[in-house]
């Protein structure tokens, strides 16, 4: 049975790879973006949730430094995006994600660093 490490790692590195590549395809995202004032960053907003999912996926089964450098860099990411969200006046309730995601990541890249100490 897989731990629940494996399980929240795992579920945030799938979110990530998911959102990664809606925001790059998507036009309901590329519309989010413009609503962001972020239109030009979206392809390197893509580009990082992808990296940072596919890094975090693969670093939990090869290589743990991988693994946090990965939910360290999505954690900030999504900081960045929890403020843009109150930044432009969207509800607390529709900033909740970002700031979950945000979180998640920095326990799970306190985890990681800390195995990796």
């Amino acid at each position: 049975m897989p731990s629940s490490l494996t399980i929240v790692t795992l579920f945030s590195s799938f979110s990530f790879l998911f959102y990664g590549l809606s925001c790059l395809t998507s036009k309901r995202m590329a519309k989010e973006f413009e609503r962001f004032g972020l239109s030009k960053q979206r392809n390197l907003v893509g580009m990082l949730q992808l990296l940072g999912g596919l890094g975090l996926g693969i670093g939990y089964y090869m290589s743990v430094t991988i693994a946090a450098i990965s939910a360290a860099g999505l954690s900030v990411l999504m900081f960045l995006g929890f403020f843009v969200r109150l930044k432009i006046k969207d509800s607390v309730v529709a900033s909740a994600p970002a700031l979950m995601y945000a979180l998640l990541n920095l326990y799970l890249a306190l985890l990681f660093f800390k195995a990796f100490v």
